[in-house]
């Protein structure tokens, strides 16, 4: 995993990054990332679970799953979402 964190640390572009994760991935992963993202998002803005997964089709498993790990996890989303906000 680490040679693979150095590879994405590499990228040097938007378009590079996209193509180097279009290539690397399928679509049905990169869905799944996208969608995880966009959960990750509306748990920040505090949005009920209930309603984070209406809008978004996931389940609230995946919405409790993904609220855990935006509080308790690396700091990978926090670290990206202060970022967008800033």
């Amino acid at each position: 995993m680490q040679e693979l964190f150095e590879a994405i640390r590499s990228l040097e572009t938007p378009r590079e990054t996209e193509s180097f994760f279009r290539d690397l991935c399928t679509l049905s992963e990169l869905e799944a990332m996208a969608h995880r993202w966009e959960v990750a998002r509306l748990v920040e803005q505090g949005l009920p679970y209930v309603e984070i997964a209406e809008r978004t089709g996931a389940s609230t498993t995946t919405v409790t799953r993904v609220a855990h790990w935006l509080r308790h996890g690396e700091g990978g989303y926090r670290a990206v979402l202060d970022r967008a906000t800033s």
